[in-house]
């Protein structure tokens, strides 16, 4: 009987030890929770630590390599077909190189031509100057017999006829010694004109050979055998100076301000990898349809590098230290910015001032401290003073 008694007595509290268990356990971890400062029934949310990181704000441009300074190489003779190409794409040439040479049979006829028309012009001055001589002859003989008729009409023993036919020869021999002289003007000039077109004719037949005007990279050739070279349409050579290539990038309106000429940028080309390269040139216009401006991006020259390729550029505009939280931790209101604050556990919306912006981070000048926690991503339901189970999120390294 006593043995049934202790029995049941046994199994009851064995019963009430298990019982008593399980409800202490929890209270045990509830007490754990209110140690780590976990408030019971708060929503959780991440949070973000303010810490001092390196910043290098960066602007964003695309766009395709193009040469620094492109030639166009044409003939300084048109209309002769070409009869020779020495030169090719992707070819380094030097000033002076021989691009192209171009035929010369017309302009040798031309000069032969012009040889006759020399010799003739020569004649012509020897004749004219022979005239001269001629006329002046006569003028003295015309002047001559006219001054001795002077005191013979005067004495009676002349008629005047004949003193008018002798003071009419000696203005005709004048007139003719000007004329012989006039002629010989014109012989000199008809001979300067024959020899202006021999130099002509000579700067064409040395312009004969199309040549390289400055060192580069001949980029694209037109110039084909038997085609007559003519300056219209397109050059018979393009070639890129000094083989120097940059990126024509664009950037958006908003930032392209922060862009300036001489800032450094890591151009990341499609095939190639990365260039560094160095702004030389921001254009004052942003086009009014697409609201995009223009940058030029220096990269040198580099023989991996291909006018036409696609690139992208991030220029470092800007370089900093400070506290770093998420951007999205930011939340703008109106022209104010405030982020939300984790303090025992309990939200506390502060206004800040920020500062520079890189890769997901953003700068603040004013309103946190190094450790202070804020909410990682703004625009939720929290309000000041809700309680609220923050989780650290991962810490990251601000990337530009």
């Amino acid at each position: 009987m006593l043995r049934k008694v202790l029995a049941v007595l046994f199994v009851a509290l064995a019963a009430l030890g298990l019982t008593v268990t399980l409800v202490a356990e929890p209270a045990q971890k509830s007490d754990a929770k209110a140690n780590t400062e976990r408030p019971v029934n708060a929503p959780r949310v991440t949070v973000a630590r303010a810490a001092e990181q390196n910043f290098v704000e960066t602007v964003l441009a695309t766009g395709s390599l193009v040469p620094r300074e492109e030639i166009l190489v044409g003939p300084e003779v048109e209309g002769l077909r070409v009869t020779e190409v020495l030169a090719d794409e992707g070819m380094r040439v030097k000033k002076g190189d021989v691009l192209a040479r171009l035929v010369v049979d017309t302009l040798e006829a031309q000069v032969a031509q012009n040889d006759a028309s020399l010799a003739r012009t020569t004649a012509a001055i020897a004749q004219a100057r022979s005239n001269i001589v001629q006329a002046e002859a006569k003028l003295t003989e015309a002047k001559n017999a006219f001054e001795r008729a002077k005191p013979l009409l005067a004495a009676g023993h002349m008629p005047e006829a004949t003193y008018d036919q002798r003071q009419q020869a000696a203005l005709t021999a004048e007139a003719q010694l000007v004329s012989a002289r006039d002629g010989l003007k014109v012989a000199e000039a008809e001979k300067a004109q024959v020899e202006a077109q021999r130099r002509e004719i000579e700067w064409r037949r040395g312009r004969s050979a199309v040549v390289a005007p400055a060192d580069g990279i001949i980029s694209r050739r037109v110039a084909r055998i038997g085609g007559f070279a003519v300056g219209s349409g397109d050059a018979m050579f393009r070639i890129v100076a000094k083989g120097e290539v940059e990126l024509d990038a664009e950037v958006t309106e908003t930032r392209i301000a922060a862009v300036k000429v001489g800032q450094k940028a890591r151009v990341e080309v499609t095939g190639v990898g990365t260039v560094e390269g160095t702004v030389r040139l921001v254009s004052p216009e942003v086009d009014k349809t697409t609201r995009l401006g223009r940058v030029r991006i220096f990269l040198g020259d580099n023989p991996n590098l291909r006018v036409g390729t696609f690139a992208r550029a991030s220029i470092a505009t800007a370089e900093g230290r400070g506290l770093a939280i998420p951007s999205s931790a930011v939340l703008y209101v109106g022209d104010t910015t405030v982020v939300q604050v984790v303090r025992n556990n309990k939200v506390e919306t502060r206004k800040v001032e920020l500062g520079l912006v890189a890769g997901g981070f953003v700068e603040v000048r004013q309103g946190l401290e190094a450790g202070d926690t804020v909410v990682a991503r703004s625009g939720t339901f929290l309000r000041d003073g809700d309680a609220v189970d923050p989780v650290l999120a991962p810490e990251k390294e601000v990337r530009s």
